[in-house]
């Protein structure tokens, strides 16, 4: 009998190497891709609409944007890998099992995905990182590092959720949506593009139980040189809906593939 419990082995990182050697045939346009969206957000209203605008919060609007583009670059990238991806090698080309005819277990590929799809989205973030201090549109060097350990939390996290939709999604359409009403939802209600403070009070309210938020209110102060408040509360909730998430898309996709 199937245990109810995860179990796993250090064999889930023969499916990230596996993962990444697929990947390093397309890394440059992979990058260049996971790159252009945000970048194209950041320094096209940065510069365009940021010349428009007073400051926002006592900063240019350019540096304002730069943690949330971070967070965004970085929650897309984790997404996309765990839908779209991870979708084609579980149903379309078959690979999950392939691998499991190798003395490996469901538990261990879900998490060998998960953790794929965090080491992914850390480049994508790292990316944008490294154009904010090219710019200089950090406050502080040393501060601006500990986003670093901040993108790999978002990676976790929307990783794990997304798992969950790509258990139970019957075909790629499906995924529309999970951005529609998730993805899309949190970037213009979690201070991606402006202060939240700005949005109605009951807005305010939804916009704080958001893992995106979390994100943000962990990120925008790092590099506008101080330290954030409720670092705890903020790590805690990214780690519990990545781990929550998980859990729950390893026992439908327990339930989707070996009953």
């Amino acid at each position: 009998m199937m245990s109810c419990l995860p179990t796993f082995s250090w064999r889930f990182l023969a499916v990230w190497q596996r993962n990444f050697k697929v990947w390093k045939k397309l890394a440059l346009p992979s990058v260049l891709g996971n790159l252009a969206d945000p970048m194209m957000y950041m320094l096209g209203l940065g510069y365009g609409l940021g010349r428009l605008l007073p400051d926002v919060n006592g900063v240019p609007y350019l540096s304002f944007l730069a943690a949330g583009t971070v967070c965004y670059s970085t929650m897309n990238s984790a997404t996309f890998e765990v839908l779209y991806s991870a979708f084609s090698r579980m149903h379309v080309q078959k690979s999950w099992e392939a691998i499991l005819n190798a003395p490996m277990t469901l538990d261990d590929v879900v998490l060998g995905e998960l953790s794929w799809a965090a080491s992914k989205s850390l480049l994508s973030g790292l990316a944008i990182l490294t154009v904010i201090w090219l710019l200089g549109l950090q406050s502080s060097w040393l501060l601006s590092l500990w986003v670093i350990p901040v993108v790999v939390l978002i990676g976790i996290c929307f990783a794990g959720m997304g798992l969950v939709m790509n258990s139970i999604s019957p075909n790629y359409d499906f995924f529309m949506y999970y951005f529609t009403l998730v993805i899309t939802p949190m970037v213009l209600l979690c201070g991606v593009f402006y202060p939240v403070t700005e949005l109605p009070h009951w807005l305010q309210t939804v916009s704080s139980w958001l893992p995106l938020t979390h994100a943000i209110d962990l990120a925008r102060p790092l590099l506008l040189g101080s330290m954030p408040q409720d670092i705890l509360l903020h790590a805690f909730a990214l780690l519990a809906y990545g781990l929550v998430g998980f859990v729950v898309a390893l026992h439908l996709t327990r339930k989707r593939l070996l009953t």
